[in-house]
């Protein structure tokens, strides 16, 4: 990990916007007018999906993927001017929020300036054209880091938008981009902004494996770690779908999630996610409200930054289309912001940040425990994901303590606690 990472990133939540699918206005004063609500959510971190222009060239669905990017120095009309985005930069300081921008920088749009402009700086196929180095991505051709002027360019552009106010960067697929090019730009980047956020879009493991095994390079998140300070949890996702779909169970998946506690540095900070823009909704996942509480409170409860995709606080079931306007359905009857708002203010505790984090063994099936330790005081989770019923031995001292995310009593006797569908988080 970046030595000078953060534990206390820990205590913090981003959370994710899509500008064309967050307001019915979907440009930046959509998003300028829903900052307190975000806000009050308890977010600390706000990431824009990218902000840039868009490929005209092979573009998918009707207005093209946000991701397909033609100019990184210029600002998406349909989104606003720069004076536009400089106003929520602004008004998202005042609240106390940083403001971090998407910057994909393993490929461009076919009609970028870029390659208008420097066509060497880019991947050829064995016959001279351009491309993908893996896969069938229509709408964009892929960057070659051999080119040390594409260096150059690069970072000078993450310092033009440090410049411009934001406090930092989610890098797509970043683990395809060279890890010493990372490592430069960050140096670099901390020369204007000491503090600035470095969070990689990590890959999937068997991703990484079929990557490499086509000559294409791609890092571990292991070595990402000496760039940035967050990584995707993309190396235990697919073990939490496989588990939804039934084909491992709980104890399997759980001890993926114990591997990442001596696999990676001692500061490492994973972005925890049920849900993001490449995935199912979690309210199409988990339908039910009850099971869908319990895995966001484990989501808080595990060592790391949660995400909020927007729209996931309104239970939102559908993901939203990349290539044209999807708009996230706020008018849900149901939702579960005021949960997430308690949830916040649990995570806030120092112990989430610097106390020794433990995912017992599961004494029952479909019940998770874990637990944090710190200089004397101790935090205990228990999810019950499977609505399972009894009794459940718990290891602390008989006594009536109180759940913080529910503020009702719980009761351990003879080292005893009944079983509730709710989760439960109790401090001793």
């Amino acid at each position: 990990m970046a030595k000078d990472t953060r534990e206390s990133l820990r205590n913090m939540i981003m959370y994710s916007v899509y500008v064309r699918n967050h307001s019915e206005e979907g440009n930046f004063k959509g998003v300028t007018k829903d900052l307190d609500r975000i806000k009050a959510l308890g977010t600390d971190i706000l990431w824009l999906m990218p902000i840039h222009p868009i490929g005209e060239i092979n573009k998918k669905g009707t207005l093209g993927s946000p991701y397909s990017i033609e100019d990184y120095r210029g600002i998406n009309n349909e989104y606003g001017s720069l004076e536009d985005f400089k106003e929520l930069i602004d008004e998202t300081h005042k609240r106390g929020m940083k403001i971090i921008i998407d910057v994909v920088y393993n490929h461009t749009s076919h009609n970028s300036v870029l390659f208008k402009e420097h066509p060497e700086w880019f991947y050829r196929k064995e016959n001279g054209s351009t491309g993908n180095k893996v896969g069938d991505w229509t709408d964009i051709i892929d960057l070659d880091y051999k080119n040390k002027e594409l260096w150059d360019y690069q970072i000078d552009t993450l310092k033009y938008w440090i410049k411009v106010g934001v406090d930092g960067f989610r890098c797509d697929v970043g683990s395809m981009v060279p890890i010493d090019f990372w490592i430069r730009a960050r140096k670099e980047v901390k020369e204007l902004k000491q503090d600035a956020v470095w969070l990689c879009e990590s890959v999937d493991t068997d991703f990484v494996k079929y990557l490499r095994e086509n000559n294409v390079l791609c890092h571990s998140d292991c070595e990402m770690y000496e760039a940035f300070d967050i990584t995707y949890d993309y190396d235990t996702y697919r073990y939490f779908d496989r588990y939804l779909r039934g084909d491992i169970t709980l104890e399997e998946y759980l001890e993926k999630k114990r591997t990442q506690d001596y696999i990676y540095p001692n500061n490492y900070v994973k972005l925890r996610f049920l849900e993001n823009h490449d995935n199912p909704r979690a309210a199409y996942l988990i339908p039910e409200e009850i099971d869908l509480k319990n895995w966001t409170a484990f989501m808080f409860f595990e060592k790391g930054m949660p995400l909020i995709f927007g729209g996931q606080e309104s239970m939102d079931s559908n993901l939203p289309n990349l290539f044209d306007r999807d708009l996230v359905n706020w008018k849900r009857e149901n939702n579960i912001e005021e949960y997430i708002k308690k949830l916040v203010t649990i995570k806030r505790k120092e112990i989430f940040a610097v106390g020794r984090y433990d995912i017992l063994k599961c004494k029952k099936d479909g019940v998770i425990e874990a637990q944090y330790s710190y200089k004397g005081s101790n935090l205990k989770g228990i999810f019950n994901v499977e609505r399972r019923i009894g009794e459940y031995p718990i290891n602390i001292a008989d006594g009536t303590y109180k759940n913080l995310v529910t503020d009702k009593e719980v009761q351990v006797v003879n080292g005893n606690i009944r079983l509730s569908n709710e989760p439960i988080i109790i401090e001793y």
